[in-house]
């Protein structure tokens, strides 16, 4: 298992949280969805494959170590 520096745990969960809250302002009616990391992972590896990997705007470790 990997050891995660403070700040890169807090980059993680930043993220995370970040991409959380958008899935949730884009349900169009109050409801509610539970915190799903699955799905929460597989839309930051579609951010990560465009930002990362398509565009080059950040590295990989910056964007999500």
């Amino acid at each position: 298992m990997q050891n995660f520096t403070e700040d890169q745990i807090k980059r993680q969960d930043f993220v995370d949280n970040q991409i959380y809250d958008l899935v949730k302002r884009l349900i169009p009616s109050k409801r509610e969805i539970e915190w799903d990391i699955e799905m929460i992972a597989d839309v930051r590896d579609t951010i990560q494959h465009w930002l990362v990997d398509q565009f080059k705007i950040v590295d990989e470790l910056e964007f999500y170590p």
